[in-house]
């Protein structure tokens, strides 16, 4: 369901093209302001700028108001309330590479076939993404940051402007491709990305614009070795910019309940618990060691990350400080988002991210648009990855095209949430050679309702089901509990149905 156009308030298009630019720019921003506290989409004279922020492993209670015991994220926290905060989106694939090409393209994994964390550079260059279609429509592009779909570092179609690095890249003194070449950049990551996202905005334009910057933070520092595997440090891995070091040291994270590998574990999860058994055996820890495993789990690794979120944090407050000295934040469209989340050994997993489990699959999300979204607003209905790509080209009125997956996200901003999906699917394929642990897990995932059911692709059973409602930390699994039967078969039709419509049929 799309929101319906309404004619703009300065009236015929003749008017505006009479005007000097200037002029007319001047009149809009007043226009705009003073509809910033009115409930409106269609209503502004000036297509909205669009901001895009994707964070790389950022789980969905990474930052301060989204429930982190000690990390302080004042810009962010401030972006939620000046707009929507959703509390129950989702990433259609827990993986960097897939669920990239996700919020792109607004299809399932399933649908642009960049299944894995592979080297997809070639299909990468072939996706059709929502910034060719805001280009073709008149809006100026940036990418700025982490593509990660393959290790060249080209510019990709659809953008004007384009920095990024091959592969993961480095924490600091990284080397970009920017201006058709790759040079060594000096300093931190994420404060380099955030001035080239400054200085694209910051242009004199007579266009609206679009960047979307696709940050490092707060992925681990990875070298890949040339047998497939990675060179792996623990918490040492992730690098903080240097004047945020030490900042949270000694704090605790509290552990959720669901912490560790324990005998209830295995018995409410056979299969998760074999790979995990097999993670933990004589041949993996002779090649990864298991003071590393252990290490990104503990607690180092969490302060670690919470300091590589600082930067992050006052990158979106130097963003939008810039938007407000331009004039351009009431009619700015700002998404800040991750790729998937991350485990702190929930499950007894570590160096984990693509299993079916909430800590994985939950996206932080928010959303802000000071002229049409009301402040404060906290939206509980299904959200997905696939669907920030028809949100935007809803909000820019671009037409989105039929391949599109996703539905726009539009109508539960404006508080319409009739016809809302009640149900969602969630698919990986265990297709990587680095984590042989992970090569029996396939799988896909129904939500219905409060209930969700994994279903592992490899095995004949072993598969889960969970009220979430009831059981948040999916401790019971009540896939052969004979009182679930009828919920358990509604969840195989779901899935059978929603698996169709993921593969585009």
């Amino acid at each position: 369901m799309f929101i319906k156009e309404t004619p703009t308030l300065l009236g015929d298009y003749c008017v505006i093209f009479s005007m000097k630019r200037r002029d007319f720019f001047k009149i809009a921003a007043g226009t705009v302001a003073a509809m910033a506290s009115k409930n409106v989409w269609g209503q502004v004279p000036t297509r909205p700028n669009i901001v895009v922020i994707v964070v790389d492993d950022m789980r969905f209670d990474e930052y301060g108001s989204g429930g982190h015991p000690y990390l302080k994220t004042p810009h962010i926290d401030a972006l939620g309330a000046s707009g929507a905060t959703f509390t129950n989106a989702y990433h259609t694939t827990p993986l960097c590479s897939p669920n990239r090409a996700s919020i792109l393209t607004g299809q399932y994994t399933s649908k642009h076939g960049v299944l894995d964390n592979s080297s997809r550079s070639l299909a990468s260059h072939k996706l059709h993404t929502f910034a060719q279609e805001l280009q073709k429509s008149g809006y100026e592009t940036a990418h700025v940051g982490k593509w990660h779909m393959g290790n060249d570092a080209s510019p990709r179609p659809g953008y004007d402007y384009w920095v990024s690095f091959q592969g993961q890249g480095k924490s600091y003194d990284p080397d970009l491709y920017e201006d058709g070449r790759i040079h060594n950049v000096k300093g931190y990551v994420t404060d380099i990305f955030t001035d080239r996202a400054i200085d694209f905005i910051s242009r004199e334009r007579d266009k609206p614009f679009m960047v979307y910057v696709g940050h490092k933070a707060i992925h681990p520092e990875i070298q890949q070795k040339d047998d497939g595997g990675v060179n792996l440090k623990g918490g040492k891995n992730f690098i903080p910019a240097s004047r945020h070091k030490g900042h949270y040291k000694d704090k605790v994270f509290p552990r959720r309940p669901n912490f560790g590998m324990s005998d209830s574990v295995r018995k409410n999860k056979p299969v998760l618990a074999k790979a995990v058994d097999f993670k933990n055996s004589d041949e993996i820890q002779n090649s990864f060691g298991k003071e590393i495993l252990d290490g990104l789990i503990s607690e180092e690794t969490i302060q670690r990350r919470a300091e590589m979120m600082l930067a992050v944090d006052e990158g979106v407050g130097r963003m939008i400080a810039t938007l407000e000295k331009k004039g351009l934040k009431e009619n700015t469209v700002f998404v800040l988002m991750s790729d998937n989340g991350y485990f702190f050994g929930e499950h007894g997993l570590s160096i984990e991210r693509r299993l079916p489990y909430e800590e994985a699959i939950k996206c932080p999300l928010i959303i802000s648009h000071p002229v049409s979204i009301e402040k404060d607003t906290r939206i509980d209905d299904f959200a997905l990855s696939i669907d920030i790509a028809p949100t935007i080209l809803n909000a820019t009125k671009t037409s989105i095209p039929k391949r599109v997956q996703g539905r726009s996200l539009l109508p539960l901003l404006q508080g319409n949430k009739s016809d809302w999906r009640k149900s969602f699917l969630v698919e990986y394929f265990a297709t990587e050679k680095p984590f042989p642990w992970t090569h029996n897990l396939d799988y896909r995932v129904v939500r219905l309702g409060q209930y969700k059911y994994i279903r592992w692709n490899k095995e004949d059973d072993g598969h889960e089901l969970y009220d979430l409602k009831n059981d948040p930390f999916e401790q019971i699994n009540l896939a052969l509990n004979p009182a679930f039967k009828g919920i358990k078969e509604q969840a195989l039709n779901e899935m059978e149905s929603l698996v169709v419509e993921s593969l585009g049929f």
